[in-house]
C-alpha cells in the first residue's frame, strides 16, 4: 500500500515537473522570437526593414569636353549622382542621340548648335526618351529679291505638300530632372563655314560681296562666300571684288561654277557624287540642282544638316539664297517645288 502510493506520488510529481518544463520551453521560445541575435526587439527591426530606400535626386556635377564644335558630333559626358534613370537629353532645345546612363554619368552625342552660333547652351536631362527631329526651315524675302531658285515656282512656305515629317515636341528644360550647360565654339573650318552661312542666309553681306539678285540670283555668290569662311582664298579664276562690282562667273553663275569645281576637284579635295550617295554627304558640302532636266544646274546650296530618320532614310537640309532659308529640304525642293528636278553633290574628302 505504502509502496503503491509512493509510486503514484512520484508519477504525479513527474507529471507536474513535465508541465513546468513544457511551460518553460514555450516561454523561452516566445522570448527568443521577439528578439534578434543582438537582443533587440525583432518587431521593431522588421518595421525598419520594410521601409523602402529613397532614390537619390539626380544631380549633374560636371561636363566634358569643355567646348564642343558647332557641328556637334562628339561624345559628351555629364558626371554626377543619381543619373541611372536618365533616358533623354536636349542641348539648347535640340534632342541628342545615343543617350546612355549609369548612376554616375550620362553620355550622348552632341547635336549641332541650332543656328551654328557660338556660346553656352543649356543641357537638360530627362527620364523619358526624346526622338530627334530635323531642323525646321525659315524664310526671308532675300532683301527684296524676286528671284526664286532660277525659275518661277512655289516657295517651301507656300507648298501644298511636303515630305518633311512634323517635328516631334521637345520637353521644356524646366521639366528636366537635372540641368547643366555646354559651350559651343567655332573650332573647325566647317564650323566657321556654317557660322557664316547662318549669319548671312537672310542678312546679306552686301558691303563685302554685294548681291547678284538683279542679274538672276545670288545663290552661287552666297555659296562662294561660305567657302571663303571655310578657308578658301580668292584667285584669278574665282573672285568677287569691290562688293560684287567685279566677279568671275565661276563665283556667281551655277552653270560655270559646277564644272569648275569638278575640273579642280583634286586640288580642292572634292568628290562629285550623285543623289543616291547621300550616305557620303556631310555638313558643309555643296549641292547643285537641275530643275528642267537639261543637264545644266539652276541652283546651288550649302548642306546645313544631314538627318537620319528612324527608318534609316537620310534627309538633306541646306542653306541658300533664292529662296533664302537655313534648312531647306532637298526632297521637298525636287518633288514639291520643282517636280522632276534632280540634285548632285560636291563633297569634301576631309
Amino acid at each position: 500500500m505504502t509502496a503503491s502510493m509512493n509510486r503514484r506520488a512520484l508519477l504525479s510529481l513527474a507529471g507536474v515537473a513535465g508541465i513546468g518544463l513544457a511551460v518553460a520551453a514555450c516561454s523561452s521560445g516566445s522570448d527568443d522570437a521577439g528578439k534578434n541575435s543582438s537582443g533587440k526587439n525583432g518587431n521593431a527591426e522588421d518595421g525598419n526593414a520594410s521601409k523602402s530606400t529613397s532614390t537619390p535626386k539626380p544631380v549633374a556635377k560636371s561636363l566634358t569636353p569643355a567646348q564642343v564644335p558647332l557641328v556637334g558630333g562628339v561624345t559628351v559626358t555629364v558626371a554626377g549622382t543619381g543619373l541611372a534613370a536618365v533616358k533623354g537629353v536636349t542641348v539648347g532645345g535640340v534632342a541628342a542621340r545615343d543617350v546612355t546612363a549609369t548612376g554616375t554619368k550620362v553620355t550622348f552625342t552632341a547635336p549641332h548648335q541650332a543656328m551654328y552660333t557660338a556660346g553656352d547652351a543649356a543641357v537638360a536631362l530627362f527620364t523619358e526618351s526624346i526622338e530627334p527631329s530635323p531642323s525646321a526651315n525659315q524664310s526671308s524675302d532675300g532683301n527684296g529679291s524676286a528671284a526664286n531658285d532660277g525659275q518661277t515656282g512655289a516657295t517651301q512656305d507656300s507648298a501644298t505638300a511636303t515630305p518633311t515629317p512634323t517635328a516631334a515636341p521637345v520637353p521644356d528644360a524646366s521639366t528636366a530632372v537635372a540641368t547643366t550647360s555646354m559651350a559651343y565654339a567655332a573650332l573647325t573650318d566647317v564650323d566657321r563655314q556654317l557660322q557664316y552661312a547662318m549669319a548671312h542666309w537672310k542678312d546679306y553681306n552686301l558691303s563685302e560681296y554685294g548681291t547678284m539678285n538683279p542679274i538672276g540670283g545670288d545663290c552661287a555668290n552666297y555659296v562662294s562666300q561660305t567657302l571663303i569662311a571655310r578657308g578658301w582664298e580668292q584667285r584669278s579664276d574665282w573672285y568677287n571684288r569691290a562688293a560684287g562690282a567685279e566677279h568671275s562667273a565661276t563665283w556667281t553663275y551655277c552653270p560655270t561654277m559646277d564644272p569648275w569645281l569638278e575640273t579642280n576637284a583634286a586640288e580642292f579635295g572634292l568628290t562629285r557624287r550623285s543623289s543616291d550617295e547621300r550616305d557620303k554627304v556631310k555638313v558643309g558640302d555643296i549641292v547643285f540642282y537641275d530643275w528642267n532636266a537639261n543637264g545644266s544646274p539652276d541652283h546651288t546650296t550649302i548642306v546645313s544638316e544631314v538627318f537620319t530618320e528612324s527608318d534609316g532614310t537620310i534627309r538633306i537640309k541646306s542653306a541658300s539664297h533664292n529662296q533664302d532659308g537655313p534648312y531647306r529640304d532637298l526632297d521637298e525642293m525636287i518633288t514639291v517645288q520643282h517636280p522632276g528636278g534632280t540634285a548632285w553633290f560636291h563633297t569634301f574628302d576631309a
